[in-house]
């Protein structure tokens, strides 16, 4: 092909991408708004953050934009978008990023979207409780699935607002109302509490925390988060008092980052890491990678409970095989107990949100 173009085919791409509105699509060119897949600068996914001006928003939406598998990276938000987008924008990677501002634009964000990460919400102040964000956090995620719904059914959703445990029940009552819901795309990001337990188990082995592999259980809110300590890799054994002392402090990780912020915040930037980290087990899912395997909160058999955390294997579709939770030692039994009591109230007050 001549140089040249080649080159104006490029541009003519990037441009029919900045600036749709030049880019008619006619029913006639066989382009429907679901099956579009406007390619940017770089073979790969196209990705969209909602909540993407916040705490946790801002550095996600810088580590996404470093993620070689991502093509397109929309970020949206109800503030401050332009901003972050023209600084993100600025990067010397393949990612081509468009900003949206305000709901009016949520439709756009959305339209043909592979992965739709949301961490969009308020963030805990001390003496907050996860649940106390639920009011706030549960009509945000219910207006934002129910965009995704209308105008991108088919993404990988990673739902990081707060209560985790309440707001996953929510985005599945909105999708199931709208009849698109599909149990493999709709994913609990319980990652940070997975990272957690790699990074304090690793400090008691005097490790290096990326070769050390805790499966984290149950949902992501203090009792419900459930490591299992006996199935660690490497295999290893802990005294009672390490265990304890572990299995609290995993529980408590986001309480001790509440504290020591002083009223300026919660865990933003560990979350995006955690929240990127997984992000890429789904694309990598995507791309047809096998044994990609994380733990996630997704709809699940694994227990009498409709959602659950467990180890899940990605791919093309999604959570295409979930886990059983293997060998439960007496102190993982007795505390699966506790967080099952309280996980089944918080999957219930999510349900009822939306069937009030």
């Amino acid at each position: 092909m001549h140089p040249t173009s080649d080159a104006n085919q490029r541009i003519a791409r990037i441009s029919a991408h900045l600036q749709p509105s030049n880019f008619q699509m006619g029913e006639s060119s066989g382009l429907s708004r679901e099956n579009c897949r406007a390619k940017g600068g770089a073979p790969g996914f196209k990705v969209a953050i909602l909540g993407a001006a916040g705490g946790i928003g801002q550095p996600l939406a810088m580590l996404m934009k470093m993620n070689p598998l991502v093509s397109v990276l929309h970020l949206y938000d109800v503030v401050n978008t332009p901003g972050v987008t023209s600084d993100i924008s600025h990067m010397d990677t393949g990612a081509v990023v468009r900003g949206f501002l305000g709901q009016q634009q949520l439709e756009d964000a959305l339209t043909g979207m592979d992965l739709v990460i949301i961490p969009a919400g308020v963030p805990r102040k001390p003496g907050m409780t996860r649940d106390d964000l639920f009011n706030i956090n549960a009509g945000i995620v219910k207006t934002l699935c129910e965009g995704i719904a209308k105008c991108c059914p088919n993404a990988i959703v990673n739902l990081i607002s707060n209560p985790v445990n309440s707001t996953v029940p929510i985005a599945a009552e909105v999708f199931k109302k709208a009849g698109t819901f599909d149990p493999k795309r709709l994913l609990g990001v319980t990652m940070l509490d997975v990272v957690r337990a790699n990074t304090f188990v690793a400090e008691v082995l005097g490790l290096d925390p990326r070769e050390v592999d805790v499966p984290v259980v149950g949902g992501h809110a203090g009792v419900t988060i459930l490591p299992l300590l006996s199935q660690v890799k490497p295999p290893c054994s802990f005294t009672p008092e390490e265990i304890d002392y572990l299995t609290a402090r995993i529980q408590n990780g986001g309480t001790e980052v509440v504290e020591a912020k002083a009223g300026a915040g919660s865990a933003t930037l560990s979350m995006a890491y955690a929240a990127v980290k997984f992000a890429d087990t789904c694309l990598r899912g995507l791309r047809g990678d096998a044994g990609v395997i994380q733990c996630a909160f997704v709809f699940s058999q694994v227990t009498e409970l409709p959602f659950f955390a467990s180890k899940v294997r990605l791919g093309r579709t999604g959570a295409e095989e979930i886990y059983p939770l293997g060998p439960l030692n007496e102190y993982e039994r007795a505390g699966l107990e506790k967080a099952k009591k309280e996980l089944a109230s918080s999957i219930q007050k999510g349900i009822s949100f939306i069937r009030k």
